[in-house]
């Protein structure tokens, strides 16, 4: 994985931006840095992955004045590089997985992701389909005064139930996993979010079932446990 430093100090257009810090990215290189004595984000693409720049730049482009998502100040086509606006917050994944965080407070957190998700999806909605964000896991939310989502590059035309079931399955699969909390914070989150839409959430168990099977080829020592989850929401539900 090629690092940020890297490309300040072979690209004439990041002359004297002061690298802040390396973000953790599957895919791409990702890091914080001061620019132009501005705090800013910026993310590199492989250049096998362009198309995933494009929907990532498009989606900030539509979005970044009316949501809570960064602002998009630059798209580097030469480097593969846009330069966003850096959010200041606590991941939401370690808020809700901190012992320490009260349960009323994990509560009033879902409900503010679940609006979120409520605002992305009528946002990018048209007459007939939906954009939904994709990759919906704790990772890529941050908690300031507000939720702000991050990551938009898996964004793509789908339906809302998709994001919500795999939202469920990252909070019931994140340490520690598939606890009773766990499973009260998705029903507090499916609920908030189906009282502000007008679009209904049918078969949410199966998707959400379905969407802990797909963690299992990013997370393969934890086959047995996603398995065994996947099949009692298939019968159980939530």
């Amino acid at each position: 994985m090629k690092d940020i430093e890297e490309l300040i100090r072979n690209s004439t257009k990041y002359y004297g931006a002061i690298f802040q810090k390396q973000f953790e990215s599957k895919k791409n290189t990702v890091g914080y840095v001061i620019l132009n004595d501005k705090p800013r984000v910026l993310k590199w693409y492989v250049s096998g992955l362009k198309t995933n720049m494009e929907i990532e730049y498009t989606t900030l482009k539509k979005g970044s004045s009316k949501l809570n998502i960064p602002t998009l100040f630059n798209k580097d086509t030469d480097n593969n590089v846009i330069v966003m606006s850096y959010i200041i917050g606590k991941n939401l994944c370690d808020i809700l997985n901190d012992k320490d965080t009260s349960f009323k407070e994990k509560n009033r957190i879902v409900c503010m992701l679940a609006e979120w998700f409520v605002k992305f999806h009528k946002h990018y909605q048209t007459e007939d389909s939906f954009r939904i964000r994709g990759d919906s896991t704790l990772r890529n939310f941050i908690l300031s005064e507000h939720v702000w989502g991050v990551d938009f590059e898996e964004s793509r035309t789908g339906k809302p139930i998709e994001d919500i079931a795999g939202m469920c399955s990252s909070i019931l699969s994140t340490d520690p996993m598939f606890t009773d909390e766990k499973f009260q914070l998705c029903k507090t989150f499916i609920e908030s979010y189906k009282k502000s839409v007008k679009w209904t959430l049918d078969n949410i168990n199966d998707e959400i079932a379905y969407a802990l099977l797909e963690k299992i080829q990013w997370r393969p020592e934890e086959e047995e446990t996603l398995r065994k989850y996947n099949i009692r929401i298939r019968e159980r539900g939530l």
